[in-house]
């Protein structure tokens, strides 16, 4: 039989090759939710929230044709209507402009991908929806920079909802932001610039 390793022995043997001994305990393998569950709900929410209105859903759609492809985090597709949503999911922002650029390009992505999987005479409408987790900060940042965000997502946030719940109701013509609440409901934001 080997002799086991001491944690000690374990913590110098990672510092001698300059990483960091971590441990932890666990009561129950796979008793905790998972560390992206807001994220989750909020997912869960949008999904369960377009379904009624005849949307599919196309969770973390691959839109890179590389090995580490970006993904959209939730794309909502009407196939009849040649409407598609490409969705991105935020619990906070570390880069505004960041999030602006990629949702641009992803938006871009997903259309062309539509155009050469599903060709026809009309193109496809294709728009952007920031869904943003009603959090004190995100209200607080939102409402700080209510000018930038209005310019950005220029589209009702009701007319998104509209749209998601109703089939009746056409997407927006422009880009829209709205809030998932704790309870993974969806909510309309009302942007205030001073």
């Amino acid at each position: 039989m080997g002799r086991s390793a001491s944690i000690e022995t374990w913590a110098l043997a990672a510092a001698a090759v300059g990483l960091q001994l971590a441990a932890f305990l666990e009561g129950g393998p796979g008793a905790d939710r998972p560390r992206d569950f807001e994220y989750l709900r909020r997912q869960d929410a949008l999904v369960r929230f377009a379904a009624r209105s005849g949307w599919a859903a196309l969770p973390e759609l691959a839109i890179d044709p590389s090995p580490r492809s970006r993904s959209i985090e939730v794309v909502l597709v009407r196939l009849n209507a040649r409407e598609a949503i490409a969705a991105e999911i935020w619990d906070w922002f570390d880069d505004v402009g960041a999030a602006f650029r990629g949702l641009d390009a992803k938006t871009r992505l997903l259309r062309a991908r539509l155009e050469r999987e599903h060709p026809g005479d009309q193109p496809w409408k294709v728009r952007g929806l920031f869904v943003v987790r009603g959090t004190r900060r995100n209200r607080l940042l939102l409402q700080e920079v209510a000018a930038l965000f209005a310019a950005r997502f220029p589209g009702s946030s009701k007319d998104w909802l509209c749209a998601l719940a109703d089939p009746n109701c056409a997407v927006s013509d422009a880009d829209g932001v709205c809030w998932g609440d704790a309870s993974g409901q969806l909510q309309a934001v009302r942007l205030r610039p001073r």
